[in-house]
């Protein structure tokens, strides 16, 4: 969802005039943060998920099934029952890109003790019942992460046509305005992320290719002006704006973790399961009405917002612009955060070098540094006039607006100022599933996961290059039963710095060699195991659990989840066969 804020957001060309001065007090309020709250340390381990929802109408008349454009309506209403004369209720509703999405969460954060793991699918039905009971006839709520029909004629109600030759925020061929979200935020972003890139963004996916299907596959868009018949590929499915991307829905967990150095090493221990994990939930064959060659959701999302120039994208020589920038946006991460990851850092990193140098006067460590230091090098894309001038010491506006547009598969998120929230970090890469049953077993899994990993004092790290060609396999078709992932082979015997993510970087650390580290194996071979290659993460999470008290209740709950998860790993899990529409596949 990122930073939301009330006001009168700027064009691109008066967002650009302040990028400088953003970037500076950002940074400002980012070193101030960091003086202030650094050696904080003892928060308790809290977490919470964000599901993100479609509206859709089924229409039995018409036999059509189109996405609601009334996310505004719905959203006032739960929020009216709900947050606005209880503070304390279960549930909380914000807004999402698009104005048939909304997004849910727990009222208040899970904590510590085993027994919130039986709380979390009864939070998310909630969630379910609550917002579907304010829909309208023939109207559901809906956790599908890529609607199929998504930019096809008339996938919304009401229908509205694109406008690709009006002065709209997308100019898309397929998208119509009407579908973002009415929030200022998601226009402005739409529309400064095409003028920052001086064109639309192009979105092409491999499409899947049956005996039907044309080859070469190529479409032709009569309302084109020719910029799309030069963006699209052929045998691709082409998409032109962000709404491809930000249109769909995920499942996300945030975890604050009790120092900033446990938040740097859980960071960095899950930045490697981002990709197993995407795999694990790949749940989104089909763009604008065509079936794809890929499962995930991920590289569709990088493309619809990346805002690089064509001298960014190296297409160009640099003239006007500073840098050349790798990758999107959204992407994977660039930079391990802890001492243990400092020695596979093999990524070339792109720095703002004035930023960086500001940083480590500031007393900040070289690692933290250069991570906030490439962050900015991206420009601001929402810009509200009337929040300009900011207390650096009691606000954090301008960082949030860098931070929170830098979409990473792993995010770091610093406490907001006079608030008594702690270092966090948010786990990003899930696709978002059909049941609450489901989506809890992700969560649960994940935060299991953290537990292992901070109680055992586990080391899952490999080199960065890896991770991205992990990412890369993680959406290919079928991923998750044919895929080869690299993964450490002896998690058990890794750095261990003491959670100590400040002390000086482990340069001169050697190893028996980076092959003998990590090896290909299966998604089956890293959550199930294989003997003689890799004791398997559910093994490892059940001995956890047997020597944890837990009750009966919660124990046979997160079994249950644990066997999803498992099946799902050994390619044998069978979904429900019953129709996904109906209310009572949901409460199943």
């Amino acid at each position: 969802m990122g930073l939301l804020t009330q006001g009168s957001p700027l064009n691109w060309e008066n967002t650009k005039k302040y990028a400088d001065y953003i970037r500076s007090h950002g940074i400002i309020q980012f070193i101030n943060i960091y003086n202030n709250l650094k050696d904080r340390q003892k928060d308790v381990l809290k977490w919470g998920d964000e599901v993100e929802y479609m509206l859709v109408e089924l229409d039995d008349k018409d036999e059509k099934v189109q996405l609601v454009l009334n996310g505004d309506e719905v959203l006032d209403t739960l929020q009216g029952q709900g947050e606005k004369i209880n503070p304390n209720h279960p549930t909380l509703w914000r807004p999402e890109y698009g104005s048939y999405m909304i997004e849910g969460t727990p009222g208040q954060p899970y904590g510590g003790t085993m027994s919130e793991f039986n709380t979390v699918e009864s939070n998310m039905g909630k969630r379910r019942r609550e917002a579907s009971s304010v829909l309208n006839q023939n109207e559901i709520l809906c956790t599908i992460t890529s609607f199929p029909r998504l930019g096809c004629p008339g996938f919304t109600k009401p229908e509205y046509p694109p406008t690709p030759f009006e002065s709209g925020a997308s100019k898309s061929l397929f998208f119509p305005d009407e579908a973002i979200n009415h929030h200022p935020r998601f226009s402005t972003l739409t529309r400064n992320i095409r003028h920052r890139r001086g064109e639309k963004v192009a979105i092409n996916v491999p499409i899947f290719k049956d005996k039907c299907t044309p080859s070469p596959f190529v479409e032709t868009f009569p309302e084109d002006d020719g910029e799309s018949a030069r963006a699209a590929l052929p045998d691709h499915i082409y998409m032109d704006c962000m709404g491809f991307g930000m249109g769909n829905c995920c499942l996300q967990v945030t975890f604050q973790a009790c120092s900033i150095d446990e938040a740097r090493y859980l960071y960095d221990q899950l930045a490697t399961f981002c990709p197993i994990v995407m795999a694990l939930s790949a749940a989104s064959p089909f763009y604008r009405g065509h079936v794809s060659d890929i499962d995930c959701r991920w590289g569709v999302i990088s493309a619809s917002v990346d805002d690089r120039t064509q001298e960014e994208r190296g297409l160009k020589p640099l003239k006007n612009d500073k840098y050349r920038i790798f990758k999107s946006r959204y992407d994977s991460i660039d930079s391990y955060l802890s001492n243990c990851g400092n020695k596979y850092n093999d990524i070339d990193l792109t720095i703002d070098e004035d930023i960086y140098n500001q940083l480590l006067g500031a007393g900040i460590d070289k690692l933290l540094a250069q991570h906030i230091a490439h962050l900015f090098i991206r420009d601001p894309l929402c810009v509200y006039e009337e929040k300009l001038q900011q207390d650096d010491e009691n606000e954090s506006d301008h960082f949030e607006n860098i931070q929170s547009t830098n979409w990473q598969t792993m995010r770091f998120k610093p406490p907001p100022p006079n608030s008594d929230i702690g270092w966090r970090v948010e786990f990003r890469p899930m696709e978002v599933q059909l049941t609450d049953f489901e989506n809890a077993a992700y969560v649960v899994f994940v935060v299991l996961l953290t537990r292992v990993i901070l109680s055992y004092k586990l080391d899952f790290l490999i080199p960065l290059s890896k991770v991205d060609e992990n990412l890369k396999m993680a959406q290919k078709r079928n991923a998750v039963k044919d895929g080869m992932f690299y993964f450490r082979k002896d998690i058990f015997k890794g750095c261990n710095p003491g959670l100590d993510g400040t002390s000086s970087a482990q340069n001169g650390l050697e190893t028996d060699g980076a092959n003998e580290e990590y090896t290909l194996m299966s998604i089956d071979t890293i959550i199930n195991g294989q003997e003689g290659v890799f004791q398997g993460l559910i093994p490892i999470l059940n001995c956890y659990l047997e020597n944890m008290e837990v009750d009966v209740d919660t124990r046979c709950t997160i079994l249950n989840y644990l066997k999803l998860i498992k099946k799902r790993a050994s390619g044998t899990f069978e979904p429900q066969c019953c129709n996904i529409f109906s209310p009572e596949f949901f409460q199943s």
